[in-house]
């Protein structure tokens, strides 16, 4: 920066040669009427900018000059007249200004886009290995927990419990009346063109008991137990409370991990029997108002036409969801970096892989149950 008057700034047009003078002070007190100045020139015209009569240049005025300056690299425009510090000035301005960046390369061909398919395949297979790693030690540490009771935190399993558990019930129940108010309004629109209402009961009693009833709970409890665990896990990560777990000693699997989990393995099964409890009577309701079977009607054809099988294939899905739901959580809980833009990502991460799970293992579960003839 050269020392003199900043009072001022003037601009000459230019000349025959394409050389612009600047006279006065270029500060950021003039910097906002040299560039209109400057910009109201023909570019054509512009070949130089002499800077022998400025007599005061700060880092505003050197960016100003700089940013007009845009075929400085291929000679364009130059600086002339510009003393020892200006310059010097310059140089340090132009050094800190950002460079733009190159887009990489995108490669079409079938090799690049083979070797990208490998690479998520390889990412999908890691951290399905990182879940099953989750899913050990979670395993581990329950077994654990029988041979040594005293390292067991009974009140945080009873807390979690009344998370996962007790404060779902609400919105459990009424999802579950609402698909039974659904299925038996849509059943009987359908039914009623053959004459079989009647089948309403078994199309309801079947489709609750058997699959929506503890896959839509399985869905609403991943969407919200899933996230909880995850955002407290990471916001535990993200105060390094989790280090100092270990440097007091305390395993996070056995603080952490094992009371979630085994919370939602005992809650999970209460709540899908809820929610065919809740999904029948609203069938029954609807079927009463809109086709005249009365419950006393609807309890008979359920206890006849329906097998305790269905309920027994429903429940027995609810410990895999279970352990589904509590390891993904837990794991991208333990994922989280020291941002806070990282626990949202691995949070929305978490109930989404949960859901995605939980239908994959529906599917697997129908098939299975299928092939054996249940």
């Amino acid at each position: 920066m050269t020392n003199g008057d900043d009072t001022g700034i003037s601009v000459q047009p230019a000349d025959d040669d394409g050389t612009v003078r600047l006279s006065g002070a270029l500060t950021i007190r003039t910097v906002t009427e040299v560039r209109n100045q400057l910009k109201a020139l023909d570019p054509s015209t512009l070949r130089r900018i002499d800077l022998s009569s400025v007599s005061r240049l700060d880092t505003a005025g050197a960016w100003v000059l700089l940013s007009l300056n845009r075929g400085a690299e291929t000679g364009q425009i130059a600086f002339t007249g510009a003393s020892a510090e200006a310059e010097s000035l310059l140089n340090s301005v132009q050094q800190a200004l950002p460079k733009p960046e190159a887009p990489p390369a995108h490669d079409s061909s079938f090799s690049a886009w083979l070797g990208q398919f490998g690479q998520r395949v390889y990412s999908g297979l890691m951290f399905l290995r990182a879940l099953t790693g989750y899913l050990g030690i979670f395993l581990h540490r329950l077994v654990r927990a029988i041979r040594h009771p005293s390292e067991f935190k009974l009140t945080s399993l009873v807390h979690h419990c009344e998370e996962v558990g007790l404060k779902a019930v609400p919105i459990v129940a009424l999802m579950a009346f609402l698909i039974g108010v659904v299925l038996a309004f849509q059943g009987s629109t359908q039914l009623r063109q053959f004459g079989a209402e009647v089948f309403v009961v078994d199309l309801i009693a079947i489709s609750i008991l058997r699959e929506l009833g503890i896959l839509l709970t399985a869905i609403i409890v991943a969407g919200r137990t899933a996230s909880a665990f995850t955002a407290a896990i990471g916001s535990m990560k993200m105060r390094e409370e989790i280090d100092a777990m270990r440097t007091l000693g305390l395993d996070p699997g056995m603080n952490l991990f094992v009371p979630r989990i085994l919370a939602l393995l005992i809650m999970l099964p209460i709540l899908g029997l809820i929610a065919n409890i809740a999904g029948l009577f609203g069938g029954a309701l609807m079927a009463w108002i809109d086709l005249g079977i009365s419950p006393a009607m609807f309890t008979t054809r359920l206890v006849e036409g329906t097998a305790v099988s269905h309920v027994f294939v429903g429940l027995i899905k609810a410990p895999v969801f279970a352990m589904i739901i509590g390891v993904v959580g837990c794991h991208a809980g333990m994922q989280v970096q020291s941002n806070a833009e990282s626990l949202g990502r691995m949070t929305s991460n978490a109930v989404v892989t949960a859901i995605f799970a939980v239908i994959v293992a529906d599917a697997v579960f129908s098939i299975f149950f299928a092939r054996i003839g249940i």
